[in-house]
């Protein structure tokens, strides 16, 4: 077991906790860039995938996991970061000015919603941003000139220092791209947490009450964090057209939302690795269930394709006994792994059991 003496407060916000800790990154930095040269074309298509969404399901973990405000309505701001980005490339701009404008757009959008739906909260703010993912199909059809109306828009090619970049064409300079928007990304979402308007985000999230006594103004870190929150999803949603070659009004439905939801709750709330551990689970669960199924059907005969929803029940399934059994999803396995091998041979049993809860109106009596 390692102990660790700390002799500064900067040591609680750094980065990393100490060489050991950089070294593991690193080694899992170079793990990724080394992949596309050991795997086939299309689980480099998979990875890309498993990016874009960590970096979709980094834009809800700051709003739901840091911040503690719930979102069903994602999807339209995915849309809108599509819808914008491509519209600009159309029109003759770069790629790089084209997905900043696209984020800027996306999170002034953000603010100016968030200013009257962020009054509600719980199942109210839930079922407010819920009605922006219906509400978006139809703006998408409606506005026409800059969406293309129900056909929807083509993804022009990415072309960055005179080189052409396509998912299909060049796969691996695709991933890269996206690997580099990903951790870029992240170090900006480290670096808020790090600071006032992160914490504030955070003693938000734990008592509105308590962020008030200290004095943060409550109202103008929810937009904050819901702007931000919506710039994030947007740049995913312009690298997800990219992905996708091409998106019109179907291709942001609700579903997409809930997905993302099920994706930072998997994962883990109130972490970054748990975006990125809920990707994992997203893109590759339904590969492995399809898998499965075709060797299941090649040994023993059994056919799960001949049972209508059986693969969405399966995913259901898995993800329910996810929730039920570690309430802080794949970080929270991960981090009594990692405590345990820490803390070998000392770790009791009893180390993570959660204490009991009570409602607020339990409190009271």
């Amino acid at each position: 077991m390692k102990a660790q003496f700390k002799h500064s407060y900067d040591q609680d916000i750094n980065i990393f906790k100490d060489n050991a800790h950089r070294f593991k990154y690193a080694l899992l930095l170079l793990l990724l860039m080394a992949a596309p040269w050991l795997l086939s074309g299309y689980y480099i298509s998979e990875l890309s995938a498993i990016l874009i969404w960590s970096i979709a399901g980094l834009g809800l973990m700051l709003l739901i996991g840091h911040t503690g405000q719930v979102s069903l309505g994602h999807a339209a701001f995915m849309a809108i970061g599509a819808f914008s980005h491509m519209a600009l490339m159309i029109r003759g701009w770069h790629f790089i000015p084209a997905l900043l404008a696209a984020a800027i757009i996306t999170g002034v959008i953000g603010a100016i919603i968030a200013r009257p739906i962020l009054r509600t909260s719980g199942i109210y703010l839930a079922i407010a941003t819920l009605a922006l993912s219906i509400i978006i199909e139809d703006v998408a059809i409606i506005a026409e000139p800059i969406t293309g109306g129900v056909a929807g828009l083509y993804a022009s090619p990415i072309m960055l220092f005179d080189y052409q970049i396509d998912r299909y064409a060049t796969p691996r300079t695709f991933y890269y791209l996206c690997i580099s928007i990903l951790l870029l990304v992240t170090l900006a979402y480290i670096n808020l947490l790090r600071s006032a308007t992160g914490r504030s985000f955070l003693a938000i999230r734990d008592s509105e009450v308590s962020a008030k006594a200290l004095g943060v103004n409550v109202t103008r870190a929810k937009t904050i964090s819901f702007s931000l929150s919506c710039a994030i999803t947007g740049i995913a949603g312009a690298m997800y057209g990219h992905f996708v070659q091409a998106v019109n009004y179907e291709s942001f439905l609700v579903l997409i939302s809930i997905t993302l939801l099920l994706q930072v709750v998997i994962g883990g709330l109130g972490s970054i690795q748990g975006a990125i551990f809920g990707a994992i689970v997203i893109v590759l669960l339904p590969q492995v269930i399809s898998i499965s199924g075709d060797f299941l059907n090649q040994t023993t005969g059994i056919a799960l394709a001949e049972y209508p929803g059986i693969d969405t029940a399966l995913f259901a399934l898995i993800i329910v006994a996810i929730i039920i059994y570690e309430p802080r999803g794949l970080f929270g396995i991960w981090v009594k792994i990692r405590t345990w091998l820490e803390m070998f041979p000392l770790y009791r049993k009893g180390l993570f059991r959660r204490s009991k809860t009570y409602l607020k109106t339990e409190r009271m009596q």
